[in-house]
C-alpha cells in the first residue's frame, strides 16, 4: 500500500480515503485520480485538511475492516471516505457480510471521533435486476440506519459513458476522474463545513 502525505502534529486532522481500485487510480496515472484531484480542490477552496489515500486495488470490505484500525490509529482522521463493496459484489459474496463489514467500519470510525462519508456503488446490469437492486440497497439502508451521508453512486454520469471507461469496462479513465470528484464533493463539503464550525 502506497501512502502519500505525512501528517504533522500541527496540521488539522486529515481526510482518510479507504477504497479499492476506483480510488487507487487503477490503470491511470495516480496524479490523475479523483483522490488526488480532491487534494487540489481542498487547497483551492481554502480547506487545510490533508488527504490520506489508503486505497488498494482489489480490496474488499473484509480487507478494509482488517486495515482500518491501524489506519485510524496512525492518521487520526476527522473524516473517513468509505469506498468499498464493489469487489465483494462482483464476487457475489454474501450481502449480509458486506453490510456487516461496512457497518463495523462506520462504527469503528465513529468510536475514534471520525465522521464518515459512504460512497455507494452499483453492479453491472448483467448481474440481473433483483441482485443489483439488493446490492445497491446495502448502501442506502446503511446510510439511513447509521445516519451517515451517502453519495448514491460514485460512478454516476461515468459508468454509462463508454468513452470514459477503460477497455475492461470496469475502471474509469483519467477523463472521468473530475466527474467522480464532483459526485463526492457536495456531501464531503457539508462534512467539512460541520467540522469547521
Amino acid at each position: 500500500m502506497m501512502i502519500h502525505t505525512v501528517c504533522h502534529s500541527d496540521a488539522p486532522a486529515p481526510i482518510l480515503v479507504l477504497g479499492d481500485s476506483l480510488s487507487a487510480a487503477y490503470g491511470i496515472d495516480r496524479d490523475s485520480g479523483w483522490v488526488n484531484l480532491l487534494r487540489s480542490r481542498l487547497q483551492t477552496e481554502g480547506y487545510p485538511q490533508l488527504v490520506i489515500n489508503a486505497s488498494i486495488s482489489g480490496d474488499t470490505t473484509a480487507g478494509g475492516l482488517d486495515r482500518l484500525p491501524q489506519a485510524l490509529q496512525r492518521f487520526r482522521p476527522s473524516i473517513l471516505i468509505l469506498e468499498l463493496g464493489s469487489n465483494d459484489g462482483l464476487r457475489a459474496l454474501d450481502f449480509r457480510t458486506i453490510r456487516n463489514n461496512l457497518a463495523a467500519m462506520i462504527d469503528l470510525a465513529r468510536e475514534n471521533g471520525c465522521s464518515v462519508l459512504l460512497l455507494g456503488m452499483r453492479l453491472p446490469p448483467n448481474f440481473g435486476k433483483a441482485f443489483t437492486q439488493r446490492f445497491q440497497a446495502i448502501f442506502t439502508d446503511l446510510s439511513r440506519e447509521k445516519s451517515v451521508p451517502l453519495v448514491p453512486f460514485l460512478l454516476e454520469g461515468v459508468a454509462d459513458r463508454p468513452e470514459w471507461m477503460q477497455d475492461d469496462r470496469m475502471h474509469p479513465t483519467a477523463m472521468a476522474q473530475p466527474r467522480m470528484l464532483e459526485n463526492v464533493w457536495p456531501e464531503l463539503q457539508l462534512l467539512l463545513q460541520g467540522i469547521s464550525k
